[in-house]
């Protein structure tokens, strides 16, 4: 496996009974269950028109009063967390997890980096922002991320004391509603104590992107920007642009209107990638989609990959996801674009990955 030859990494296999001594102290008190508005402020530019282009409207179906905005405005910059190794250098950078429950891998992952408690914290405002690209397919689809993934964050997060984790996504393909209903993380949410929240076309305001590029402002989802913690969770699939949709693809979704994001899209998701600087990038590729991305629609390209990925870089996360599907970081723009800028590391080789079996 591809991750054996990084330096300083552990291939490790537990026994479920080490396996549950792990996430006993990683997350204690959880309990585990079977369970585009408004314009971007690009010049000049026409862009073409993709399976993820947003129509005109903020979100689709949605009936909205809102001003574009006149004026630039900046918000609380979010300092993504850099974890201090602990004493025993247990503490991996990045871990990857394989297993057949997602459940599982998604704990075990977040146990590998510190426990979600090193990132969130009692009274923390927690944002997931997940893929729920269209209301078209079932998570089974691997167009959709996969939704225990998704309820198993919520859960994390309320145990270690969040005020409130909500989950939202800007679909492209049918309502919210209808969206987070096909793609089964709804329920799976509101099962494990998170609020869904159909972004709000009154919630966009234009801001500055300071260290931008190729773009220097934007029309940004407010809540995003302002959320104590943002968690964004991919699912790892193909996409006829982009060729693959990761954490930084994934990032389109709280901007208005992101099709209008395509000229140059590499450098412009980087650029997204430099203001909202999630907390923590979870790939979900339980299954993942080999073709026809991003919305799929025949199981023959779906492959059952057992995998969850986590890192505070999301960078190294995507950049590791990319092993998945025969390429490396360096192939997909916006992963070598964001690297350029200092946002995260493509060498991994220079950081610890804990690969784990369950």
């Amino acid at each position: 496996m591809i991750g054996g030859d990084y330096l300083n990494n552990r291939s490790v296999k537990f026994t479920r009974r080490e396996f549950l001594k792990l996430l006993a102290a990683a997350s204690a008190g959880v309990t585990l269950s079977s369970c585009g508005g408004g314009e971007t402020l690009i010049s000049g530019q026409s862009q073409a028109v993709t399976a993820e282009t947003q129509p005109e409207s903020p979100l689709p179906n949605q009936q909205t009063n809102e001003e574009t905005p006149t004026q630039s405005s900046q918000p609380t910059q979010r300092e993504a967390p850099q974890p201090t190794q602990q004493p025993n250098m247990e503490q991996a950078y990045l871990s990857v997890v394989r297993g057949a429950d997602p459940v599982a891998i998604t704990m075990a992952a977040m146990a590998a980096i510190g426990g979600i408690e090193h990132f969130v914290k009692n009274g923390t405002d927690v944002i997931i922002k997940p893929n729920i690209c269209t209301d078209y397919h079932t998570y089974e689809y691997a167009a959709t991320t996969n939704p225990q993934v998704v309820a198993t964050l919520v859960r994390l997060c309320l145990g270690a004391g969040a005020k409130r984790v909500r989950v939202m996504d800007q679909p492209f393909g049918g309502a919210p509603q209808s969206a987070y209903a096909m793609s089964g993380i709804a329920d799976a949410v509101s099962a494990a104590g998170g609020q869904m929240e159909v972004m709000n076309p009154n919630k966009y305001e234009k801001v500055s992107i300071p260290n931008g590029r190729d773009i220097t402002e934007g029309i940004f989802y407010k809540d995003i920007l302002e959320a104590d913690v943002v968690i964004n969770v991919p699912i790892a699939k193909t996409h006829g642009l982009a060729r693959l949709t990761l954490g930084g693809k994934n990032l389109l979704g709280v901007i208005a209107n992101p099709g209008r994001m395509h000229a140059n899209l590499g450098q412009r998701i980087a650029d997204l990638i430099s203001l909202v600087k999630p907390t923590l990038t979870v790939v979900d590729a339980v299954r993942i989609l080999m073709g026809n991305g991003p919305t799929g629609g025949n199981l023959a390209d779906v492959r059952q990959a057992n995998t969850v990925i986590a890192s505070h870089d999301i960078v190294a996360a995507d950049a590791y996801a990319t092993t998945l599907f025969g390429l490396t970081g360096k192939d997909i723009s916006y992963i070598q674009a964001a690297a350029d800028m200092g946002l995260g590391t493509l060498d991994l080789n220079s950081i610890k990955i804990e690969e784990i079996s369950v």
